[in-house]
């Protein structure tokens, strides 16, 4: 069936289930999708060496960080992460170059009969297309971040040299499990026989699940706040920070949330494996990756800085694990001297925790309540209702670009204007075409 560009996509997200509109409707437990898939496309991921990502926070500033620094080192490097926020293809990238259009068009329209016959979640249809991308590209490595959860997860058939597992938290528990522990043992799933694992964060609670699946796969599993790479913050402004580690002193990164920390010594760790295992990364190539990792694989969305006076930033964390460091964050930019008023444009999907989220938000804020373009966005009203319920005052409006027009208008020079409590909300703000270029 011929068909161009938008078409093909279309079809995906119409004919698809897709988790990021649907939510639990989207979600296939199993992998009988998966396999069929592998089968049909000759098994590509066997064609090229991975490094497999999980977690519920930072999977996507760790998985683009890690790629930058692979390309740093001379390798072709694919890159497989979601959810997109203003085009499909970000998601599928080699050395920071999205997926052709002529590719997802043809991947569809050439398979598009045995497509329709197994009926696939719309993610395993594009992690399908990522591996035979990447394959039919002939990279020489592929970051690839899982979907949620990790054992049952259609990204879990590759056999990858390392796997980083991020943090746990609270977050698609209705798949997942109500526990830490259950999430954990979800995640633990990427966890491969004789396969390093680098563990970001733990607790007692989670760590002793990792420790178990680690020992029965005799996988050798590094715990980074055991050796906590990053000693201290040098400098941080809005849009980047300086670390002192223990390794390379002065290590700036263009990744300026606080949440960044935590991931930054991950990365460290993962790096230290990866040098273990043979890769040729030297410390100038891991200074280049940080300084440059926005630039050089297309990341958006993490702690952004967007425009000046006033002060423009929008960051996508959307549970209460991720928006505890941006609310401490925020109440340290308020406290500074000659600042102004602290102006919150925020939404969030109806299937999150969200009393929790707004428990942590600072109260001595604007704001702007919002919902995004996505049926499983919270209904605007019903989010304004529980936010004055913590103590949060603020004007609802119907879409993200009428919030933040008028908090943009309302703006003085010394304000800050955040956008933020869902991935959704920040994809709005940057189709705007003000920063649709950016």
């Amino acid at each position: 069936m011929p068909m161009n560009y938008d078409q093909a996509v279309n079809w995906l997200f119409t004919r698809t289930p897709l988790f990021q509109n649907t939510g639990a409707g989207a979600y296939k437990e199993g992998l009988e999708n998966t396999l069929a898939l592998d089968r049909h496309f000759g098994s590509p991921h066997r064609l090229f060496q991975t490094i497999h990502i999980a977690g519920t926070n930072g999977k996507g500033s760790v998985s683009h960080t890690l790629a930058a620094v692979l390309q740093s080192s001379g390798l072709k490097v694919g890159l497989y992460t979601s959810p997109h926020l203003t085009d499909f293809k970000e998601r599928i990238r080699i050395d920071g170059i999205p997926v052709s259009e002529e590719y997802v068009t043809k991947f569809v329209s050439e398979n598009l009969e045995f497509l329709e016959s197994i009926h696939p979640s719309f993610f395993e249809v594009t992690t399908a297309m990522a591996f035979s991308w990447f394959a039919h590209e002939k990279v020489d490595i592929a970051v690839i971040e899982t979907g949620l959860g990790g054992r049952l997860d259609c990204t879990n058939i590759i056999t990858p040299k390392l796997c980083v597992i991020t943090n746990i938290g609270f977050d698609h528990m209705q798949f997942l499990g109500n526990t830490l522990e259950s999430i954990a043992a979800e995640k633990a799933g990427i966890i491969k026989h004789c396969v390093p694992v680098v563990i970001g964060e733990s607790c007692i609670e989670t760590r002793n699940v990792f420790q178990k699946k680690a020992d029965a796969e005799h996988a050798p599993i590094i715990f980074a706040q055991d050796n906590c790479k990053i000693i201290s913050v040098k400098e941080r402004t809005l849009d980047k920070v300086i670390y002192k580690t223990a390794d390379i002193d002065c290590l700036e990164s263009c990744l300026a949330g606080m949440c960044q920390e935590k991931n930054a010594g991950t990365i460290l760790h993962a790096i230290d494996q990866l040098r273990g295992l043979g890769y040729g990364i030297s410390d100038a190539d891991i200074r280049k990756a940080f300084a440059n990792v926005c630039q050089m694989t297309g990341l958006m969305g993490r702690w952004q800085q967007l425009s000046k006076r006033p002060a423009v930033i929008c960051d996508t964390g959307h549970n209460s694990h991720g928006i505890k460091y941006t609310a401490r964050h925020l109440e340290e930019i308020m406290s500074g001297p000659g600042f102004g008023t602290m102006r919150i444009v925020m939404g969030m999907v109806g299937d999150k925790d969200i009393d929790n989220v707004l428990e942590l938000m600072p109260e001595n804020a604007v704001y702007y309540f919002t919902q995004a373009s996505v049926e499983r966005a919270m209904n605007v009203n019903d989010f304004q209702a529980k936010a004055m319920k913590h103590g949060l005052a603020g004007t609802a409006y119907p879409s993200v670009e009428a919030a933040f027009r008028t908090a943009r208008k309302d703006a003085s020079d010394n304000d800050m204007i955040f956008v933020g409590g869902s991935t959704f909300v920040v994809a709005d703000l940057l189709r705007m075409p003000e920063f649709s270029s950016i």
